[in-house]
């Protein structure tokens, strides 16, 4: 049956590839055919596909780093998400220095989403199967120009959910309901000044119910996070996790984190 099915998808295939447009006069039903692991195999197509399969795992399985700890997502300040925040603001720090954005001086924090860290990483050899697992999704980096006053939205937003969604050079301090501290390069925020905020698109554009960067104007990387993740990955061959406090909501009501 499978041969069957794959003529028929290439039938299928070679007809819609044609300029000449057609009618279909009658279907005619046939009986329905169940799918389950007992249907045999077929072995031309796996002929076909084992080349590429062996590639693919090939790649997949190789080593790109090493992490003498487990790398998580737990907790206020976890290290995976803190350093995939580093990683963020790293490359789009080089990408704005690069293409002379923001006046070629580069940006100011980054802010990334612990929901869209999807997997964690165990102390040992890292692969590259495993920082597709962490990030599966196609984000693009973008930066947001923003007022120094506009931050307050980001600051108030931390205050709001108390969420453990990963920062890079930016502190936020609450307790009783208030900002205690927000810094930006260890700084105190110019209201009148403009910042540079590197995040994902998704984020960017209200994501995570993140509307505080609707103030901002966005800039196009074209940068994947991922492809910056491996590059950073590849190109640091014993992974320091980072340890320093960015977020501390003191008197946390809710406890729990991603």
């Amino acid at each position: 049956m499978k041969i069957k099915f794959l003529l028929i998808a290439s039938a299928f295939l070679s007809v819609t590839a044609c300029k000449t447009p057609l009618n279909i006069a009658k279907v005619s039903p046939e009986k329905n055919i169940s799918l389950s692991k007992d249907l045999p195999e077929d072995q031309h197509f796996k002929n076909v596909i084992e080349p590429y399969k062996v590639e693919v795992e090939g790649k997949m399985n190789t080593k790109i780093s090493h992490t003498a700890v487990d790398l998580n997502k737990q907790g206020d300040n976890s290290n995976l998400g803190n350093l995939l925040a580093d990683y963020t603001f790293e490359g789009a720090d080089d990408w704005a220095i690069k293409n002379g954005i923001p006046g070629g001086v580069g940006v100011d924090g980054a802010v990334i989403n612990v929901g869209g860290i999807r997997s964690t990483i165990g102390a040992g050899d890292i692969l590259t199967k495993h920082v597709y697992e962490v990030m599966p999704f196609e984000n693009e980096v973008v930066i947001v120009k923003m007022k120094g006053s506009d931050l307050q939205g980001l600051f108030d937003y931390y205050l709001k959910t108390q969420k453990n969604n990963p920062v890079s050079h930016l502190y936020i301090e609450t307790e009783n309901d208030q900002v205690i501290k927000g810094l930006v390069k260890g700084k105190e925020v110019v209201p009148n000044q403009d910042y540079y905020i590197a995040t994902s698109d998704y984020l960017a554009l209200g994501g995570d119910n993140m509307a505080f960067f609707g103030k901002g104007e966005l800039i196009s990387t074209g940068l994947r996070l991922r492809d910056l993740f491996l590059e950073k990955f590849i190109s640091n061959p014993e992974i320091v996790a980072p340890k320093d406090i960015r977020l501390n909501f003191k008197n946390k009501k809710n406890k729990t984190n991603e």
